[in-house]
């Protein structure tokens, strides 16, 4: 079957739709997973929504809603036990351990077929019915108008947390609200690739995108484009090998561009460092009188040439921030300092 095919089938329509929404959602928060050091903090989000989606494929075969429910009261259980930075990973490894075994329990009870429990684990987004595509996107309009409407102040205390406390930044309630944002994006992403890499969305592209810049807004945008290119891409290159999991090519996808970006990345910054040394900084023009050259000369005071009217003085005729000795002094002791600091005789 060729891909013009598939693409016009309801099923492949919701897969991409269903990539997209996740990529977005993704690619928003991995910069701040990544500078809050929070990766431990998906990983077991990830594996609790498991255990939340077995229970939902136990009680009403809705793996969706039970793995939004697992990942939300995870996301609640490490806010409280995980509140200080130093106890979050072993908080996390315990409530890990324990949730994995409440998972394996449940499944021990399902008795359908094993795919369902595999999907669990590796995703199966061409199963994505309509009720779950309209999950994905309430998911999607709730993350993105969180992190609009607390980007910045959110921007702050993963940077600083101590300086946004002290700023009046409610640090601690930002914490839970990110959690919680992170248990729906775990969500949403679990479906996609699975809960077993469910980081290769919510830490891989966003660390490939940190690699190429460093302004929070330029990271975001390439977060989103590089989650959209593997989500999406993946799907596409499943199409012509149908007997492999999409969540395999988009997780190759992922790593792919992550390698690109370490490379590459060094070659960025030594070319910026480059053009600031030699050229500035972008869009700096400097005066006139600061440019060496004959034409320097005619444009600088007389008395004075080439030198710019605020220059300092060099060592020795002055304190830092004084202007230099002008024209004609003869920078004796005394002879130019202020009498407020001129050396007083001791008595």
């Amino acid at each position: 079957m060729s891909i013009t095919f598939l693409l016009a089938q309801p099923f492949a329509q919701h897969a991409l739709l269903a990539a997209a929404l996740v990529a977005v959602t993704g690619g928003l928060i991995g910069p701040f997973v990544v500078t809050r050091g929070m990766a431990f903090a998906v990983h077991g989000t990830a594996e609790l929504a498991f255990t939340g989606a077995a229970a939902g494929l136990l009680a009403g075969n809705n793996t969706v809603a039970g793995a939004l429910i697992g990942s939300l009261v995870v996301a609640a259980l490490i806010a409280t036990l995980g509140a200080r930075p130093r106890e979050r990973d072993s908080a996390i490894g315990a409530i890990l351990a324990f949730g994995m075994g409440i998972g394996v329990l449940l499944l021990g009870y399902y008795q359908g077929f094993a795919t369902a429990a595999t999907n669990i684990l590796f995703g199966n987004i061409f199963g994505v019915s309509g009720t779950q595509l309209l999950i994905l996107v309430v998911i999607g309009v709730l993350v993105i108008a969180v992190m609009g409407t607390w980007y910045r102040p959110l921007l702050f205390a993963s940077i600083d947390p101590e300086a946004a406390e002290a700023r009046g930044v409610p640090v601690r309630r930002l914490g839970l609200v990110f959690l919680l944002v992170l248990a729906l994006t775990v969500t949403g992403a679990a479906q996609v690739v699975g809960t077993l890499l469910v980081l290769s969305l919510a830490i891989t592209l966003a660390a490939a995108a940190q690699r190429l810049t460093a302004r929070p807004l330029a990271v975001a945008a390439l977060s989103v484009i590089f989650a959209l290119i593997a989500a999406d891409g993946g799907l596409l290159a499943s199409f012509g090998a149908s007997d492999i999991k999409a969540s395999v090519f988009i997780t190759s996808i992922s790593f792919a561009i992550y390698l690109t970006a370490r490379l590459t990345g060094p070659l960025l910054r030594d070319r910026r460092r480059y053009r600031e040394d030699h050229h500035g900084h972008p869009g700096h023009t400097a005066p006139p009188q600061y440019e060496a050259g004959p034409e320097a000369s005619a444009i600088a005071p007389a008395g004075n040439p080439a030198q710019p009217p605020d220059s300092r003085a060099p060592s020795g005729l002055g304190w830092p921030g004084e202007p230099s000795a002008g024209p004609g002094t003869t920078g004796l002791p005394d002879g130019n300092i202020p009498a407020s600091r001129r050396s007083k005789p001791l008595p």
